[in-house]
């Protein structure tokens, strides 16, 4: 079975500014009373992949309803935050499914489906 050839991962370049932005949002989340840890832990994940995979892909990865509730774990709206599609989004099958529709937000809701069945949560390597 022939390999791909190994791709070289785009890398964002962080300012320390943006660095020290994002290391608030978080100690911020951590530091509020009230948390599941586990819960916490997730929406820090998807905080930490938003700015190399994008919003669009993370509404497709997560519910509306998991969305929603990491938002108000870590008081920001990922549409604000994170681009569009990150720099990695093109790694992911989640990436491929959305080219293939005509309405993002009926694939998020469930009113269009894909026209190609792919795992939308797994890497393209």
């Amino acid at each position: 079975m022939a390999t791909r050839p190994s791709r070289k991962p785009k890398l964002i370049a962080t300012s320390p500014e943006d660095a020290a932005a994002r290391f608030a949002v978080m100690d911020k989340a951590i530091s509020a009373g009230g948390v599941q840890i586990d819960e916490l832990e997730s929406a820090l994940g998807m905080y930490l992949l938003g700015f190399h995979f994008g919003w669009k892909v993370l509404y497709l990865i997560h519910s509306k309803r998991t969305i929603k509730k990491y938002e108000a774990l870590l008081n920001i709206k990922i549409t604000e935050v994170f681009p569009e599609f990150g720099p990695q989004a093109d790694r992911t099958n989640a990436f491929t499914i959305i080219q293939t529709v005509s309405n993002f937000w009926k694939l998020v809701s469930g009113d269009e489906k894909p026209s190609i069945d792919l795992d939308k949560r797994a890497l393209n390597e």
